[in-house]
C-alpha cells in the first residue's frame, strides 16, 4: 500500500513536471507551418526602424522649414546651386525644342518683351544676370526657368494688349523665381519619393501607387496653386514697383478667361480663372499703395504693342 501510494506521488509529480516544461516550451516557440513567415510589419525591429526614422526625418523636416516672401511656412531642402543646376539642363533642353521658333534677339517684338522684363526685374531687386527669349508661337503662354531664364510666346501679346498687361504676365513668372517655388516644390517631390519608397518596400507596392495619387491630389496640386497665388500677389507689387498699372491685371484675366477651357480647380495646378480674378482685385489696393510709395507718375493705359508698332 505504501509502495502504491509512493508510485502514484511520483507519477503525479512526472506528470506536472511535464506539464511545466510544456508550457515553458509553448512560451518559447510557436508551431508555424511550412512556408509561414511573419509580415515585416509585425516584428519589433520594424517598429523600431520605423520610430527611430520618423523622429529623424521630424528633425529634419523642422530645420529646413523657411519662410516666404508672403509669411508662408515651407520645406525646402534643395540650394540655390542645385536648383541653377537643375535650370541649366532644363534651359538646354527648352532651346534645343525652340531653336527654330526663336525670335532674333534685334526684332521689335523680342525688343518690347526685353524692355518690359527689364524693368520688372530692377524693381525685383534680383540679382544677376537674365536671359530672355520670344518663342514664335500661338500660345497665350510664358514661363521661366531656375536660374533667371524667361521665356514667352508671341500669341500672348494678343492677349496681353497692353505693355501693362504684359508686365502682369512677366512679373508673375519673375516672382516665382523670386520665391524659389522650383526649390520648393523639387524639396516637396524629393520627400514623397522617399516615402513612396518606404511604404513600396515595408507595406506594399501597389499602396505607394495609391499613396501616390493621393498626394499628387491632397499635397502637390494644392501646393501648385498656392504658389501661383503667391506668385500673383508678389508680382502684382513688383509691377506696382516698376510703375505699371497693376489695375491692368484684372483685364488681362479676364480676357484669358475668354479663351480658357474649363478644367476643375481641384485637378489643375492653377486656381481657376475666376478665383484668381477675385484674388487679384483684392490684392489690387494694396499694390496701388506700393506704386504711390514709388513715386510713380499718374497712371495712364499704355498703348497697345500692335499700335506702337504702327499696325
Amino acid at each position: 500500500m505504501y509502495f502504491m501510494r509512493h508510485r502514484m506521488a511520483q507519477i503525479w509529480r512526472l506528470s506536472a513536471a511535464s506539464r511545466t516544461q510544456a508550457r515553458m516550451f509553448n512560451k518559447r516557440t510557436t508551431y508555424q507551418r511550412f512556408g509561414d513567415k511573419q509580415a515585416v510589419w509585425q516584428t519589433r525591429r520594424f517598429w523600431y526602424t520605423t520610430g527611430t526614422g520618423t523622429v529623424c526625418g521630424a528633425v529634419y523636416y523642422q530645420s529646413h522649414l523657411e519662410d516666404s516672401p508672403t509669411g508662408r511656412r515651407r520645406f525646402i531642402n534643395v540650394t540655390p546651386s542645385e536648383e541653377s543646376q537643375l535650370g541649366a539642363s532644363a534651359y538646354l533642353q527648352t532651346l534645343n525644342t525652340y531653336k527654330a521658333q526663336l525670335i532674333p534677339r534685334t526684332s521689335p517684338i523680342s525688343q518690347y518683351v526685353h524692355k518690359v522684363a527689364l524693368r520688372i526685374i530692377r524693381a525685383s531687386n534680383l540679382p544677376g544676370s537674365w536671359e530672355i527669349h520670344v518663342i514664335n508661337s500661338r500660345e497665350q503662354n510664358a514661363f521661366v526657368l531656375p536660374g533667371n531664364k524667361i521665356f514667352v510666346f508671341s500669341g500672348l501679346l494678343n492677349v496681353a494688349q497692353t505693355e501693362d498687361a504684359l508686365a502682369t504676365v512677366l512679373a508673375h513668372e519673375i516672382a516665382h523665381v523670386y520665391a524659389r517655388h522650383s526649390a520648393e516644390k523639387l524639396s516637396a517631390a524629393k520627400a514623397l519619393q522617399i516615402l513612396y519608397m518606404l511604404v513600396s518596400l515595408f507595406v506594399d507596392a501597389g499602396a505607394a501607387d495609391i499613396g501616390r495619387s493621393m498626394a499628387t491630389l491632397l499635397v502637390e496640386l494644392p501646393n501648385s496653386r498656392q504658389c501661383e497665388q503667391e506668385a500673383d500677389e508678389i508680382g502684382l507689387e513688383f509691377m506696382a514697383r516698376a510703375c505699371y498699372d497693376p489695375q491692368e491685371a484684372v483685364g488681362l484675366w479676364q480676357r484669358m478667361q475668354e479663351n480658357e477651357q474649363m478644367v476643375p480647380q481641384l485637378l489643375s495646378t492653377h486656381p481657376s480663372t475666376a478665383k484668381r480674378i477675385e484674388n487679384i482685385q483684392n490684392m489690387v489696393p494694396n499694390a496701388l499703395l506700393k506704386r504711390e510709395a514709388a513715386n510713380c507718375p499718374s497712371r495712364d493705359h499704355t498703348q497697345t504693342f500692335f499700335k506702337q508698332l504702327g499696325l
